[in-house]
C-alpha cells in the first residue's frame, strides 16, 4: 500500500494536484485531502486506485529502504 507521503510526493513530481489527482483516478477531493494529511486512511481499494493511477503515468513506488516515489524515464 502506499503512504501520505508516497501520494504527495508523486504528485508532486507529476507536478499534479489534488484535484487532478481526484478526477484522474476517480477518488474524492475529500478522501485524497484527508489522506494527504493524515487524518483519515482510505479503503485497501481506494490506495490501490490511487497508487494505479500514479504507475499509469509512470511512477514507481519504492519500498526497500524505506518509502520513496521515483519518475520512470519516458521514452
Amino acid at each position: 500500500m502506499i503512504t501520505s507521503a508516497q501520494c504527495r510526493a508523486a504528485r508532486a513530481l507529476l507536478k499534479w494536484s489534488q484535484e487532478e489527482l481526484a478526477e484522474r483516478s476517480g477518488i474524492g477531493v475529500a478522501t485524497i485531502r484527508t489522506f494527504e494529511t493524515d487524518t483519515s486512511s482510505p479503503y485497501s481499494r481506494t490506495l490501490e486506485t490511487i497508487k494505479a493511477t500514479f504507475e499509469a503515468s509512470g511512477v514507481a513506488f519504492i519500498d526497500d529502504q524505506g518509502s520513496g516515489v521515483v519518475l520512470k524515464s519516458r521514452r
